[in-house]
């Protein structure tokens, strides 16, 4: 063989490593998926009413924490010019931000569940009342 051949030889495998890595990485890639997709289809279910419930309680959990606590948080003093040691008042104002966090990181282990259409109350067939009297 000669020089011209080796070259091409070498450039033609460098083509298909090339086109090998982009099919290993479109596979990577929808194996990924796939493992995603059960992963989501062994979480149990929730309504979207539970998850409702889900974000109250935690909301209610962020507010009633109390992160005016400085035994909460780790402070760093300094000096100031007059010898006087600082620290400046804080307060935590993303709470919401907090909550939707959290919110969003256990809804997530959680599937969510059709939800059978709500009961028309307007229809005279839809009252439970009523149901049972006649």
């Amino acid at each position: 063989m000669n020089k011209e051949q080796l070259e091409t030889n070498m450039a033609a495998l460098k083509l298909l490593q090339s086109e090998t890595n982009d099919k290993v990485r479109d596979y990577q890639q929808q194996i990924a998926e796939l493992e995603k997709q059960i992963e989501d289809i062994n979480k149990p279910e929730l309504t979207p009413m539970q998850m409702d419930d889900v974000y109250e309680a935690i909301e209610k959990a962020v507010d009633a924490f109390d992160f005016s606590d400085t035994d909460n948080f780790e402070i760093d003093y300094s000096l100031d010019y007059d010898a006087k040691v600082m620290c400046e008042s804080h307060e935590f104002i993303n709470s919401s931000d907090l909550v939707q966090m959290i919110a969003d990181k256990v809804c997530n282990l959680f599937k969510e569940a059709e939800c059978p259409e709500e009961l028309d109350t307007t229809e005279p067939d839809n009252h439970p009342v009523e149901k049972l009297q006649n």
